[in-house]
């Protein structure tokens, strides 16, 4: 609602770099937004005949206060308005619903005797990282398969080579014990260049190597070392055919495609490290219908690379962006040259197709299952004689042994799924005995009491069931 006092902040906007802030008359966000000039910007918003959305409509209805931060530069703004996102989430951005980290796995190089482990953060130290792998299962799969070709050690203990006897692995060929000095500190760098040229993708650089160490242990008659190293080449030929795909340039790459089914909208992010499939991820979204496809794209960008990820050479993405200075911005974080790009034609758009095909996919499979739990919300709603669908079921429990040793625990289903995020667990404190009732009075009343200063900033539970 465009208020006298609103008027004349829009009379005041600076012709600069900035943020904006929206609020409506209870001082709540419903948008945050970035612009290379906040006059041109917040003032087409408001102009008599603009071309808005129902969606950008309904927003601005709403608005009563506009505040804004002048910025350097766009890039300055892009970062800015990113971390109030990520603080405020406001109800019309479109925010990326995913707070985990990424798995990634790591060669602990800066030890005497490298080993591989699987981390959940990316960290700019001395080690190298490789990844992401999503799901998660793949990188255990992953290591297994390279624990099998390349046998480093797997403990964390400080080696000092003085151990008396190697651990399993060593007896099943996994380690080569460099704990009872079973293998020189160079022979073990060895291994490690191999490994990390397998996980770089230079194969040939890799494979010729090892053809050449077969080749002086037939010579000097090590028939024994000679057998092992072709093994390894044959188990390290098995996996690169199984996972490499077609590349024309060994870089690291991110391809980004999406599939939109009325208001809904699925993104699709494909890992391409050295021309290897490392993982796959999808982003959901249900309320985006005015939303167009560059906007969506554009957030997502700046959203999913917000915080620690490795950022990689190239992202491949299906339309172009919107947003300025988002390569400048990347290529800051990764302290070198990151372009993106949206192909026409060639082996990058073959690429984006294949995300696109994925999370067509993707999508599909999210409303079938988004129907089933319609279907079954409207059976529960007619049961127990709701108005609506319920949006939010508590569900609480008990569990003692004989009394003791109780906790309470609370799941939480929301909109088309468990939300684990609110999952909670209750030590049981004043009740003792086997005595169900009273612990879950205690719990009921522990929660909601705990929770009655903070409703206003979230939702009732549509059901409770105890």
């Amino acid at each position: 609602m465009e208020t006298e006092a609103l008027k004349i902040k829009l009379t005041n906007l600076p012709d600069s770099p900035g943020v904006y802030i929206m609020k409506d008359a209870d001082g709540k966000i419903p948008y945050i937004g970035k612009a290379g000039s906040l006059k041109d910007r917040v003032r087409s918003y408001f102009q008599k005949g603009a071309n808005l959305t129902v969606k950008t409509s309904a927003m601005i209805e709403q608005v009563s206060d506009i505040e804004w931060i002048v910025t350097s530069s766009d890039l300055e703004a892009l970062i800015l308005e990113n971390n109030l996102i990520k603080k405020h989430k406001p109800k019309y951005n479109v925010i990326l619903r995913d707070d985990k980290n990424y798995p990634y796995l790591k060669l602990s190089t800066d030890e005497d005797f490298p080993r591989f482990s699987i981390v959940r953060r990316y960290k700019k130290d001395k080690a190298l990282y490789f990844g992401p792998y999503v799901p998660a299962n793949a990188l255990r799969e992953t290591l297994i398969v390279i624990n099998k070709m390349f046998p480093l050690r797997k403990c964390k203990k400080n080696i000092d080579e003085k151990d008396e006897r190697p651990c399993l692995n060593y007896q099943i060929g996994r380690c080569l014990a460099p704990c009872c000095g079973k293998i020189s500190k160079d022979d073990y760098y060895k291994i490690v260049k191999d490994a990390r040229l397998f996980l770089e993708g230079k194969d040939k650089e890799l494979l010729k190597s090892l053809h050449e160490k077969m080749e002086r242990e037939s010579e000097a008659l090590n028939f024994e070392e000679a057998a092992k190293t072709r093994d390894r080449i044959k188990k390290i030929e098995r996996v690169l055919e199984k996972q490499r795909i077609t590349v024309t340039e060994m870089i690291d790459q991110d391809v980004i495609g999406m599939a939109r089914e009325g208001g809904n909208a699925d993104i699709q992010i494909l890992f391409i490290r050295n021309g290897m499939m490392t993982g796959r991820k999808d982003f959901f979204w249900d309320d985006l219908r005015d939303t167009s496809n560059s906007e969506i794209i554009t957030s997502f960008i700046e959203q999913f690379y917000r915080d620690e990820i490795q950022i990689p050479d190239e992202v491949l993405i299906p339309i172009e962006s919107e947003g300025r200075g988002i390569e400048e911005w990347l290529s800051q974080k990764k302290d070198k040259q990151v372009h993106i790009i949206a192909p026409k034609r060639g082996h990058k758009a073959s690429l984006i197709k294949l995300s696109e095909e994925n999370a067509l996919i993707r999508i599909n499979e999210i409303l079938t299952e988004k129907k089933k739990y319609d279907s079954i919300l409207n059976e529960l709603k007619d049961m127990i004689s709701l108005q609506q669908l319920p949006k939010r079921i508590e569900a609480f429990d008990i569990s003692n042994i004989s009394g003791s040793q109780a906790v309470g625990s609370m799941v939480v289903w929301e909109g088309e799924g468990p939300k684990k995020s609110d999952y909670r667990r209750f030590k049981i404190k004043t009740v003792h005995g086997a005595d169900d009732y009273g612990m879950m009075k205690e719990v009921l009343y522990r929660y909601y009491s705990k929770m009655a200063g903070v409703l206003h900033a979230m939702s009732l539970p549509d059901i409770v069931m105890v």
